[in-house]
């Protein structure tokens, strides 16, 4: 059904105004009975297709280069990710099963992020996924990150002088620690993080800005934590760049939540994040980062609402790299 009515809206001239990085490959990481769910990526990937996606707007993920990874990490981690010789304090630490299923898993999920950096510098909006692993540092994984897709396409638009200033906006539900913790010395990149302060992780390296919410905090906590710094941040920073992670585990139904955020509230959090960089002319990277809801469609809905948002700001505010707020100096 899914096939038939992508076609139908493709033939009525009906297209999506960006383009999506994913793989097959991504569901069939098998990870067993764990709370990560990776099936929610075919169940989203399926959703998108009856938005009317064909198969030219989308790009098939590749996974990234061992030279990627030395990017950010460390080469001793980089021998041992890939040798599969991580110790088992290093594999508590990481709470997935590790194979190399895994492992193959967070390649394709790494070089997915770089392709959707990419083509969200080309282009001006670009939609993985999948990606948002922030909890990796340099010398070891963690909470559920083997490698750090987001500071890795980073480090490598940079070094590839793509650009010059990159801003990521972390809406997971947990601090982005691991992203935090490498780009803290460095000032072309800013980080700003809204997540719940008393959960993993207990050890929050400061991000550029960080906005600490407690549990039980709700819509109106938790939008008028945001607020205040939009476009504000953007106009401040003038990043060539935003990585945008929108998580979804700040529901109130997800299981690692204890927030009483709605799904109305994130899609508010989608548009605010997403259309003050649009009407800027900043180029946007969507990452989805964490969902955990006992019933993955919730958490397949809510990164479908993400998509939307972006789909209507898009449609609103064409890109113009010409005139962006980065080039305008």
């Amino acid at each position: 059904m899914a096939d038939l009515v992508g076609t139908m809206l493709t033939l009525l001239g009906w297209k999506l105004p960006f383009r999506f990085v994913y793989s097959n490959e991504y569901w069939m990481a098998n990870l067993g009975h764990h709370v990560f769910p990776v099936k929610k990526y075919r169940l989203l990937y399926e959703r998108v297709i009856a938005l009317g996606a064909g198969p030219d707007d989308f790009i098939q993920a590749r996974p990234a280069s061992e030279e990627d990874l030395l990017l950010v990490h460390t080469p001793k981690y980089v021998k041992k990710v890939m040798s599969g010789s991580l110790s088992s304090v290093e594999l508590q630490a990481l709470e997935l099963p590790f194979s190399l299923d895994v492992v193959r898993f967070f390649l394709l999920m790494t070089g997915g992020t770089i392709q959707t950096v990419e083509e969200a510098l080309r282009t001006g909006l670009a939609v993985h996924l999948g990606g948002g692993f922030h909890h990796a540092f340099p010398d070891h994984g963690e909470g559920f990150c083997l490698f750090n897709d987001i500071a890795i396409a980073i480090e490598k638009m940079k070094k590839t002088g793509r650009i010059g200033r990159a801003l990521v906006v972390d809406c997971d539900l947990h601090q982005g620690n691991g992203t935090a913790f490498f780009f803290a010395r460095k000032d072309y990149v800013f980080t700003f993080s809204i997540h719940q302060m008393d959960i993993y992780p207990s050890e929050k390296p400061p991000s550029s800005l960080d906005v600490g919410l407690w549990s039980g905090d709700d819509d109106l906590a938790y939008l008028q934590g945001l607020s205040p710094h939009f476009p504000r941040i953007y106009r401040e920073f003038r990043p060539d760049l935003v990585v945008y992670l929108a998580g979804a585990d700040p529901y109130r139904r997800d299981m690692l939540s204890g927030l009483d955020v709605s799904a109305e509230a994130l899609r508010k959090r989608d548009r605010l994040v997403i259309e003050s960089a649009r009407k800027l002319n900043i180029p946007v990277a969507i990452v989805l980062g964490g969902g955990y809801t006992a019933e993955v469609e919730e958490t397949v809905g809510i990164n479908l609402n993400t998509i939307r948002v972006a789909i209507r700001a898009a449609r609103r505010k064409p890109y113009s790299p010409v005139t962006s707020l980065t080039q305008s100096e």
